[in-house]
């Protein structure tokens, strides 16, 4: 038996492991479309525009970064329902404590629908050579 403090060397990671963890993702992401009604508007929200940024007439790293603005707004919502149901599992009667961690991962994702907006907004300014090529 190896002693806490002593470690047991680094960790050896195998094909099967990856499996696993993609599996446990897979899992991750379903439980979030059956249990997470804000994430399932979130994935809308992002089903739908993610064509659109790929139809408009930008460069690549435009588009890149227009749909890596949406996919942000996913991961955010997922870590803040992971962070929700940690503190409803560990305390489930209202706490001052747990509603500030709630609010603050919320107030995560509020940003990251700002940077979203702020992203697109730049990426389809009427300075910006996109209305030229849409309209002309």
């Amino acid at each position: 038996m190896t002693h806490p403090a002593e470690s047991p060397g680094p960790k050896r990671r195998s094909f099967r492991n990856f499996l696993a963890s993609l599996r446990y993702s897979i899992d991750g992401f379903f439980a979030a479309l059956k249990h997470e009604p804000s994430f399932r508007e979130d994935l809308i929200f992002a089903v739908l525009l993610v064509p659109f940024a790929i139809w408009l007439p930008v460069n690549a790293v435009s588009t890149a970064l227009m749909i890596a603005s949406l996919i942000l707004i996913l991961i955010v919502e997922l870590l803040n329902s992971a962070i929700e149901w940690i503190i409803d599992y560990l305390r489930p009667e209202r706490h001052p404590l747990a509603k500030r961690i709630k609010d603050m991962a919320s107030a995560a994702v509020f940003l990251s629908y700002i940077n979203c907006f702020v992203v697109w907004t730049i990426m389809l300014w009427p300075s910006n050579a996109v209305w030229r090529r849409i309209l002309g």
